[in-house]
């Protein structure tokens, strides 16, 4: 299939999930896409087994194999779900989360990926270092799908910026991990990362090089659009920065998802307040928000269908059941020790360990990180494991984070 094939497909698809799921489910938008296309796969493969002849399986897998979903997600759409996803983030209330959203992008990521990847490794018995691999891909939230529950949880303003905060960080720093450990895992294959002094310097090259070119890119756009009092214009530079910027970081070798996040939060602050008219505002503001709800859709489509990549087998698929509590106890480490660190300088409320724990979904990014391992023994059962987690996180977390929240009582906005 071509790209305008594969394109339009995908588009026809969320629109008619998308509308089966208004009329008959009632789930939130993106995740009732979600549930409709898994359905769907379930029934194409149901029906596979009782009429094998008709092979719908295996024209299915080819159609999800041409559409590509690592590249697709990785090289092109993360982007701008990031950029848009930043955009909404105020730089001010950032600020007044700092500690706890860069510990828990860092150390949080950390200690979730060894305590992933060693309880990974006794499940299945890999070796630590290609489980720790799982680890990292498992470990970020995705920013995706947190900020679209967000929107229905309705949480105060200071855990808000604390999820999306942590969110949009912890999936560049997640990202830089990953690559990190496949090339210590996969040494012979052309990854980026040998030996504990290139990590090091992949680290360091990747994140702040990332953070580096978002601050320079956001801030040169926002210096031309300070010039201009053209709505139209400047939404197209705000699309371009989003979209080049990215591109620009992959060939530089820095972390796009990182420059994406600071060019966003760059642009929907100081960008908005100083740069833009009331008017400009408005058009970049409605702009964004429909480029990230019509990804949103496509994305968790992608991820429902996604199931013709995945090969089942009943010791994965365990693996996979037991990852969800090893995910999870994971998790709550890596929202725990932060705030524990922070506790003597600051007052938290009791609600927010059990909220960031279970608000922090997993998504499509741990899928393609996932897919885009290199090809070996140890990717088909990590894959099912990730896929797995991925579905139960997005369906069975995202449903309950809001009746969770509510439970738990709306507590004082303490900083």
């Amino acid at each position: 299939m071509t790209f305008l094939q594969i394109t339009s497909l995908l588009i026809v698809l969320a629109g008619a999930f998308g509308a089966l799921n208004y009329f008959f489910l009632k789930l939130p938008s993106a995740i009732g896409i979600l549930v409709v296309a898994l359905l769907a796969s379930l029934s194409l493969l149901c029906v596979d087994l009782v009429v094998p002849s008709l092979m719908l399986t295996e024209q299915m897998r080819a159609v999800v194999q041409d559409i590509a979903f690592s590249e697709a997600l990785l090289e092109g759409m993360l982007g701008l779900l990031l950029f848009a996803g930043a955009l909404h983030v105020r730089i001010e209330d950032l600020k007044s989360q700092g500690w706890s959203v860069a510990l828990m992008a860092t150390i949080g990521v950390g200690l979730s990926t060894v305590i992933a990847g060693t309880g990974f490794s006794w499940i299945t018995g890999m070796p630590l270092l290609v489980a720790l691999v799982f680890g990292a891909l498992i470990s970020p939230t995705d920013p995706v799908a947190v900020l679209g529950v967000l929107k229905e949880a309705k949480l105060r303003k200071s855990l808000e910026t604390k999820i999306a905060g942590e969110s949009l960080f912890n999936d560049g720093v997640g990202y830089v991990v990953f690559l990190i450990l496949v090339g210590l895992a996969f040494p012979s294959d052309d990854h980026h990362g040998s030996g504990l002094e290139g990590a090091a310097k992949l680290f360091f090259q990747e994140a702040v090089g990332g953070a580096a070119l978002g601050a320079i890119l956001g801030w040169l756009t926002f210096r031309v659009m300070r010039r201009i009092d053209d709505y139209a214009l400047e939404v197209l530079l705000s699309l371009g920065l989003a979209f080049g910027g990215y591109e620009l970081a992959v060939y530089l070798h820095v972390s796009g998802p990182i420059m994406a996040v600071v060019a966003g939060l760059l642009i929907g602050d100081v960008g908005m307040k100083h740069g833009m008219s009331a008017t400009t505002r408005e058009h970049v503001n409605i702009f964004w928000q429909l480029i990230d709800e019509i990804l949103n859709a496509v994305l968790f489509l992608l991820i429902g269908i996604e199931v013709f990549a995945v090969a089942f087998s009943v010791e994965a698929f365990t693996a996979g059941v037991m990852s969800i509590a090893l995910a999870l106890v994971a998790r709550l480490v890596a929202v725990s020790v932060p705030i524990m660190m922070l506790k003597p300088f600051r007052t938290y409320p009791r609600d927010v360990i059990p909220i960031m724990t279970w608000g922090g979904l997993k998504g499509g990014i741990s899928v393609a990180l996932a897919l885009s391992l290199p090809e070996s023994e140890y990717k088909a059962p990590i894959l099912t494991a990730t896929y797995v987690v991925v579905i139960f996180s997005i369906i069975i977390q995202g449903l309950t984070i809001a009746p969770l929240a509510k439970r738990l009582g709306r507590e004082p906005d303490l900083l």
